[in-house]
């Protein structure tokens, strides 16, 4: 089935359950749709898109974590990106946003004529292939984490992090330069981050396992000595932790031979 007859397969993303519910109702109401499915979370929205295929996204811009321009930013790093519509109640960030590449901009509450030519629009630039779109991939989720302080922004590269401490439903990061803080829990973010090289050494700390120079032991408990400080490691995650650095060490040995 060519994509000029197949129905359009598309995810609706929005932390509003009724705004989420509403979007996903105006969607499969209109014609000519296939699968339309739903995340109220963005974290839970890119696991979707890297395990399955979708011709648009619909997105809301604020959403907590990732908000829909910063997600919006990884999705046009893919290969063969989806359209991205953004759905959202605010007309203030319209230019950053066509200015990342989306096709549309819906302000809410949704029109159904409005949708009709937003999905109008997604269809004259889908591939005309018969195969359709080629498997997304995300190039590198959550690489960089976008920082703001003192009314500058800036962007905190993965590899400068040595460790994570948990802050509430902020995190601060351990870097050379600073500490600086970043809005996600610790547990969002170890999600993502712990097949890069990272791991939860404690219900409060994610530490990058280059980062850590020896293991210590005293009166309290074990800890992982960084340049910048000691990260506590819990008897839970102890075994897990040597076993890691220890592969981590063959790996290096082997590729250095």
């Amino acid at each position: 089935m060519t994509d000029s007859v197949r129905g359009l397969n598309v995810l609706a993303v929005d932390d509003s359950p009724s705004a989420l519910d509403d979007l996903v109702r105006l969607l499969r109401e209109a014609g000519g749709m296939g699968e339309v499915l739903a995340a109220g979370d963005p974290m839970i929205a890119l696991k979707m898109i890297q395990a399955g295929e979708f011709d648009a996204i619909f997105l809301d811009v604020f959403m907590p974590g990732l908000n829909g321009l910063e997600l919006a930013n990884l999705l046009v790093r893919l290969s063969h990106p989806p359209a991205i519509v953004f759905v959202t109640a605010h007309d203030s960030h319209a230019v950053t946003a066509y200015g990342i590449g989306a096709v549309d901009y819906l302000l809410k509450p949704v029109r159904p004529e409005r949708l009709s030519a937003a999905l109008g629009k997604i269809r004259r630039i889908l591939p005309g292939s018969a195969a359709g779109p080629a498997e997304p991939r995300l190039v590198d989720a959550l690489s960089a984490l976008r920082v703001e302080s003192a009314g500058s922004t800036r962007y905190i590269r993965r590899s400068e992090v040595l460790f994570v401490e948990a802050h509430g439903d902020y995190v601060r990061l351990h870097t050379r330069s600073g500490v600086h803080p970043y809005r996600m829990p610790i547990s969002r973010l170890a999600e993502y981050w712990e097949d890069k090289g990272f791991i939860r050494t404690h219900r409060g700390f994610l530490i990058a396992l280059d980062a850590i120079r020896e293991l210590r032991s005293d009166s309290v408990g074990l800890l992982a000595h960084t340049e910048l400080g000691d990260v506590p490691v819990s008897r839970r995650q102890a075994r897990d932790l040597r076993d890691r650095l220890l592969q981590a060490a063959r790996n290096r040995e082997v590729g250095g031979r």
